[in-house]
């Protein structure tokens, strides 16, 4: 009798086998979908800027900097805060080195542009090893807003409470804040975060 069982058990487990090869599959395909990076969205600087003429003051400041690597530290972010107060925030930690941020980069270049009229975006170049590598990233991927060099990458721990990068830090008009890691491979879903958790929409 127990010979007679040994096929059903076999027909059973590679019937299991089968369904597991099957799903396995399918997770690999859908996570290769789901990450299939934005290309850059082929606008430059000047025609960034011009899409977010007339903006209010603070903002227009950051589109003046447009693709700039700024320094100064954490007293030149705090300057800038400052400056910001009251105004819905999103800052981006970067690294020319790190691929997920390169995927992510044509959804801020997006994002940056359709919503830059009331909400602050700023990158934060978090660990990179030189300027000119940073600096060569921003002539790939340029941006509506400026970027903060921090070459040992400590300001970027502090602010994202994360070593990892890419990092998104939401924050509110109140000063709350929300933070994301991993990169972002959907406008949709960057800016339904920042309507959600800057915006309090």
């Amino acid at each position: 009798m127990s010979a007679d069982r040994r096929p059903q058990r076999a027909l059973v487990a590679l019937g299991g086998l089968v369904l597991v090869v099957l799903l396995a599959i399918g997770i690999v395909q859908l996570t290769r979908s789901a990450q299939t990076p934005l290309p850059p969205s082929g606008l430059t600087v000047a025609q960034m800027q011009a899409r977010l003429a007339g903006s209010p003051a603070p903002l227009s400041a950051l589109h003046a900097q447009a693709n700039e690597l700024l320094g100064g530290g954490a007293r030149a972010l705090r300057a800038r805060f400052a400056t910001l107060r009251g105004l819905p925030v999103v800052i981006n930690k970067w690294a020319s080195w790190c691929e997920p941020c390169r995927a992510e980069s044509g959804v801020f270049q997006r994002a940056s542009v359709s919503m830059g009229r009331e909400v602050a975006f700023i990158g934060l170049d978090s660990g990179d090893p030189s300027r000119a590598d940073a600096l060569g990233f921003l002539r790939t991927f340029p941006l509506s807003y400026p970027s903060y060099y921090d070459h040992s990458g400590q300001l970027g721990a502090a602010i994202t409470d994360s070593s990892f990068t890419p990092v998104t830090v939401f924050y509110n008009r109140t000063g709350g804040h929300y933070i994301s890691q991993g990169p972002y491979l959907s406008v949709a879903k960057l800016e339904r975060d920042i309507r959600r958790y800057a915006l309090g929409a």
